[in-house]
């Protein structure tokens, strides 16, 4: 099957190419001018460089493929940002899809779209209503919290220092999911497509881990006693009340309040499924995948087996 990969040198997009290499799949990749996808990847790979657009069809020049999958995502989640890359970036691939007659379009969303709050989440989920009524068949994979959003205390930990929580540690959970594992589903979906949309949550094998059992554990992996400091979540409204006067005259300090809400967002909800009908999350419900575990990351990091990933503008730590 040829497939266009489009954030193909992105934390997961990279995962996903080297799932598609693997099953000897033809690739097209899309990337971002001047980046380039992982040397260590053989097999039948187109690299295109397009600059992303807002007000030009930048998909007019690529090749016919059999299907499309996006793991596009913001790299602030600032609302300029999320509309520009979560929004209209996927509706030209759709567009791009529709055009070429496209048997599946496989979509990298977010579980945390059920509760939207944040811009990044209302324009996913704007790009999700355009998947629906499209004729092309598509996949949309809602996944919870990644490695890579929980090893920004790693150093900090292993230096000897407290590891922060807010409020008690208790109060959120989620499945984490590799990089590895996350890809591997995204490409056993791909070569069997619905009829219509489908939406599956999905997430890394249990139990649910809070950030207080996460602490606990990175401690027990770099040899160091678990200690905490517990902080409020409330501390980002406080800092957001503080700078919104001047979000009217910059669009940096803008920006900067969204982070907060971010921020916010992520200290206070789990990355687990929504149960609608009890109002509350279902760390039962929430489906697993996969044979990596946080522990075995965790240990891997310590031990220098894997680097440590780039984290991104989202890092709290």
């Amino acid at each position: 099957m040829r497939v266009l990969l489009a954030g193909a040198t992105g934390y997961i997009g990279q995962a996903v190419l080297r799932e598609l290499a693997e099953h000897g799949h033809d690739i097209v990749a899309l990337v971002r001018p001047g980046r380039a996808v992982s040397d260590d990847v053989t097999g039948p790979i187109a690299v295109i460089e397009v600059e992303i657009t807002p007000h030009a069809d930048w998909t007019l020049d690529l090749p016919e493929t059999d299907a499309v999958i996006s793991c596009l995502a913001s790299r602030s989640g600032a609302p300029d940002d999320a509309r520009h890359v979560e929004f209209e970036a996927n509706r030209s691939l759709l567009e791009y899809a529709e055009r070429v007659d496209a048997q599946h379009f496989v979509l990298l969303s977010a579980i945390c779209v059920q509760i939207p709050r944040l811009a990044f989440q209302r324009e996913k989920l704007r790009f999700e209503a355009l998947l629906e009524a499209s004729k092309v068949p598509a996949t949309i994979v809602r996944a919870t919290a990644f490695f890579r959003s929980l090893v920004g205390q790693f150093e900090r930990v292993r230096a000897g220092k407290p590891f922060l929580l807010f409020s008690s540690g208790n109060t959120t959970a989620c499945k984490p999911i590799s990089d590895r594992d996350l890809a591997a589903f995204i490409v056993q979906k791909l070569t069997a497509p619905p009829e219509g949309t489908q939406v599956l949550p999905i997430g890394g094998p249990g139990p649910a881990l809070t950030p207080q059992e996460q602490g606990r554990l990175l401690c027990e992996t770099v040899g160091q006693p678990f200690q905490t400091t517990s902080l409020p979540p409330e501390m980002f409204d406080w800092i957001r009340w503080l700078i919104s006067p001047l979000a009217l005259f910059s669009r940096r300090i803008r920006d900067r309040v969204e982070f907060l809400r971010i921020a916010k967002f992520y200290a206070t909800e789990s990355m687990l499924c929504w149960d609608e009908a009890l109002q509350r999350y279902d760390a039962q419900g929430t489906p697993e995948f996969g044979e990596d575990t946080l522990a075995g990351f965790y240990a891997k990091l310590h031990a220098g087996e894997v680097s440590m990933p780039e984290r991104g503008e989202h890092s709290l730590f």
